[in-house]
């Protein structure tokens, strides 16, 4: 960690601000919303379908307002929108612990999803600007950052919704209205051109002509469906690898235990590796191929399962629950490494696909078509689960999921040696300003 922290010390106080931020971000966000449904379930009564409207008005909010956020910080400056997204969530956060009635949850759970649409983009964007050649490595240490507030965020709210969950609240509403200070008070003012906010600049693209230069980037766009998959990859370890556990070993200590593994063995591994993989990935090959090996090693994530599944499985006793939750726990570690791989390279490419112009519009429209890829594919991702129940084939989706990875990192070789991942290979155009 002493090596992390030297190479933080070493950007400017702009990009350590912004890994701090990240970090007090996700521990404000992780210490409410895992426990968000069991409050509205347990505390407030409210019937399943009412929970799930409430949190997916939140994710809705927050996946299609990504791009109206990107293009606001590219138009506006970074720092605003970066406040108001933090000021939305405190008011959002204070709200869900103050609030019973459906309507009003609704619109709390709105604010916070657009919260989050309005800071996400710029925070990458002032990143990538402000650390400028050495983006892959500020955005490794970014992972770092944000993996350490995933990590703490469930352990701090455990603590605090164990006392009441409406504390939770106004504490996580507490740690976003600090972080509101201290950016006001601290985070320079920057815009999209790196210069100060109000510094004399040409005329402005229409922001409809802005979106039409970017649809028409298709090296862009044909990259961001591509690395839609590598999100649904990461994110079995919600949905996929704690069924699995449960199934096998049980909903017992035991599966709850090896649930919290699958979590902890995640976030710790990139905490303690994720600037080592980077370093080591830098130093030994180009983006285009540490993108494709990130992708190749999280679909071989899903190997031990797939042998898991085809091997049959002792009755009972310590034999079983290790089998149960062995595979899930080695998926786990190679999904990990496939993302410390992959992260800092994705960031940096889309920053080269954009030509480093309207970076946070690109951002925000590339967290809405993973977004939605997401969706899609945790839903299918689902049904595959359910099927194999169903039919007695177990190995049903971790032969998808496998051949998903291999599908994308074949892909992105493709792009690779086509030339369409190298710097200006189809930027954005600019079109004339139109009265």
């Amino acid at each position: 960690m002493k090596g992390t922290w030297a190479q933080v010390r070493s950007y400017e106080r702009s990009v350590q601000l912004l890994m701090v931020n990240q970090l007090t971000i996700n521990l404000g966000f992780y210490m409410l919303m895992p426990y968000l449904a069991t409050h509205l379930s347990g505390s407030l009564g409210l019937a399943g379908w009412a929970v799930g409207l409430v949190l997916g008005v939140r994710n809705f909010s927050q996946q299609g307002m990504f791009l109206v956020g990107g293009t606001l910080a590219d138009r506006l400056g970074y720092k605003p929108l970066i406040v108001a997204g933090c000021l939305l969530r405190t008011a959002g956060f204070a709200t869900l612990g103050l609030v019973d009635s459906l309507p009003a949850l609704l619109a709390a759970s709105a604010a916070t999803g657009l919260a989050g649409a309005l800071f996400n983009p710029a925070v990458r964007a002032y990143l990538a600007v402000d650390a400028g050649e050495r983006r892959v490595e500020a955005f490794a240490l970014f992972n770092v950052f944000y993996q350490a507030g995933i990590l703490l965020g469930p352990l701090v709210g455990m603590v605090l919704t164990g006392v009441d969950f409406r504390i939770t609240c106004l504490v996580a509403a507490a740690v976003f209205a600090v972080l509101s200070a201290v950016q006001i008070r601290s985070l320079p003012a920057r815009r999209a051109d790196g210069a100060e906010p109000g510094a004399p600049g040409g005329a402005r693209e229409k922001v409809l002509a802005q979106w039409r230069g970017i649809l028409s980037n298709r090296p862009f766009l044909l990259f961001s469906t591509v690395m839609t998959g590598s999100y649904v990859l990461s994110y079995q370890v919600y949905l996929a690898l704690p069924l699995e556990v449960r199934r096998l070993g049980g909903d017992g200590a035991y599966g709850t235990a090896a649930t919290a593994a699958l979590f902890a063995v995640s976030g710790l591994g990139t905490i303690l590796f994720q600037t080592r993989v980077t370093a080591w990935c830098t130093a030994r090959m180009a983006p285009g191929r540490a993108l494709t090996w990130g992708l190749l090693t999280m679909g071989a994530a899903f190997v031990p399962l797939l042998l898991a599944a085809v091997v049959p499985l002792p009755d009972g006793g310590g034999w079983r629950w290790l089998t149960a939750v062995v595979p899930p726990m080695l998926a786990a570690v190679l999904l990990a490494l496939g993302t410390m791989i992959t992260y800092p390279f994705e960031m940096d490419t889309l920053v080269r696909l954009s030509g480093d112009r309207l970076v946070a519009t690109h951002y925000g429209l590339y967290n809405t078509v993973c977004g939605v890829g997401i969706t899609l594919g945790n839903l299918l991702t689902g049904v595959a689960l359910d099927a194999a129940r169903v039919a007695g084939m177990a190995v049903l989706p971790w032969l998808a999921l496998a051949a998903l990875g291999l599908l994308c990192g074949g892909a992105v070789f493709g792009l690779d040696r086509s030339g369409r991942l190298a710097a200006g290979a189809r930027p954005a155009r600019a079109e004339p300003a139109k009265a």
